[in-house]
């Protein structure tokens, strides 16, 4: 993993809410299932636990991973609620970040599920499964 840059995640952070027009409160901690203090936190550069980071990234209105993301020099992936379709959101990918996605979701469940297989089999697994997922048309 590259280094965590709790800087940048700080600016970054701090912008995107500033651009939802986000007040740093409780009550908008809370209904993200955080805390006012964790919020600071990210906004002061300063590490939180691991798992708050999800936290973070709905309250920013960002996909999932996307702290941690920003965190290893990437960018965070805004979503944005889907009118027709109440508590379901949307976010516009790139080909390239959804392929690289999708490698990484099969190489990861590949490396939890099974055993004795190589870096190189697992790596031409997960370009198979994208493979075939673009030739049905899913992604």
């Amino acid at each position: 993993m590259a280094p965590r840059d709790l800087d940048r995640l700080a600016k970054v952070a701090q912008k995107r809410r500033h651009d939802l027009g986000l007040a740093l409160n409780d009550k908008n901690a809370k209904d993200a299932g955080t805390s006012k203090g964790t919020w600071q936190r990210v906004e002061r550069g300063e590490a939180i636990r691991t798992t708050n980071y999800v936290k973070i990234d709905t309250l920013l209105m960002w996909a999932p991973g996307s702290c941690i993301a920003v965190l290893e020099g990437k960018e965070p992936v805004p979503i944005a609620p889907l009118e027709s379709a109440p508590g379901v959101v949307v976010s516009n990918l790139s080909p390239e970040l959804l392929d690289e996605e999708a490698r990484d979701v099969v190489q990861l469940a590949a490396i939890a599920t099974t055993s004795g297989l190589t870096a190189d089999e697992i790596r031409a697994l997960s370009d198979r499964v994208v493979r075939d997922l673009k030739s049905r048309g899913l992604i």
